[in-house]
């Protein structure tokens, strides 16, 4: 019952094309079609932020973990462990 078909999409169009004319009906359909455009484009710009914020906080994370690999004692060094006994 939802589904529209053909003749009705048909009856649709014709109707508008009626009520507003077709100088109207085309400045309609070309606003239209800017309008996703430029929904679209705000859209991609937002997942594009997104994605490189996700990638930054990523890098961040592995520096981190670097460092505190870089800055931990070492298995097998002699710092911090005593002199054997003898």
């Amino acid at each position: 019952m939802g589904r529209i078909g053909g003749g009705e999409l048909l009856l649709i169009l014709f109707v508008a094309l009626l009520i507003f004319g077709p100088s109207k009906l085309a400045d309609m359909g070309k606003g239209l079609g800017e309008g996703l455009k430029n929904f679209k484009k705000g859209l991609s710009a937002e997942d594009e932020a997104k994605k490189q914020a996700e990638a930054d906080e990523a890098k961040k994370q592995a520096d981190l973990a670097a460092a505190a690999r870089a800055a931990a004692p070492t298995a097998g060094s002699d710092k911090g462990t005593p002199p054997p006994a003898v």
